[in-house]
């Protein structure tokens, strides 16, 4: 532990936002190499959400977000076990990223199976007419198809996405980093974007 300096565990700190002994234990156990330690910190944080995954969420925020411009604006919902957690300044901060990632990037639901099935059977009929185009032979055409309909859902689907504000991880990895910071199990339950003119 001692070749690993104050400052080293501030940086971890700084960048992962998790708790001094925590970054203390992960910089211990990844040999101080700070790379090694935020996946550390990340698998924690995995393994924390996964414990807490089926705790009741009747807590939480509706958080509003209004682009500067006033013709975006974005609800979102955002559960927790208590009251207490649901005042926490980093349980605030994570529905407020949520708020902004969800107007820079419409998400059409917050995950794969709340997309409406009306909108993958169009997604999958423009699909298989674009690989009829190519000329791709029926036996292979299904695959390429699922393929582009997963694609799809990836970029489309809230906790599949990049979070903006740093792409390297995704929403998913956000919302487990913020169980593991805040200790409770946390819902994204819904969302709602109002783009002026749009339906």
């Amino acid at each position: 532990m001692a070749d690993i300096s104050a400052q080293k565990v501030k940086d971890l700190r700084t960048s992962t936002g998790a708790g001094m002994m925590d970054c203390k234990k992960a910089l211990d156990e990844a040999g101080g190499d700070l790379e090694k330690a935020v996946d550390f910190l990340r698998k924690k944080g995995l393994a924390t959400a996964k414990k807490r995954a089926g705790r009741a969420t009747s807590e939480g925020t509706i958080h509003s977000y209004i682009h500067s411009n006033g013709k975006l604006g974005v609800l979102v919902e955002v559960n927790c076990e208590t009251d207490f957690v649901a005042k926490n300044e980093q349980f605030q901060e994570f529905a407020h990223d949520l708020a902004m990632q969800i107007a820079a990037t419409a998400p059409l639901a917050v995950r794969a199976e709340d997309v409406d099935e009306a909108i993958l059977a169009k997604e999958r009929e423009i699909y298989l007419g674009q690989v009829k185009e190519m000329g791709k032979p029926d036996s292979v055409a299904g695959k390429i198809v699922d393929g582009k309909i997963q694609a799809y859902l990836k970029e489309n689907c809230l906790l599949s996405q990049p979070f903006v504000k740093n792409p390297k991880i995704t929403i998913q990895d956000l919302l487990n980093e913020t169980v593991a910071r805040v200790g409770e199990n946390i819902q994204i339950r819904r969302f709602v974007r109002f783009q002026l003119g749009c339906e």
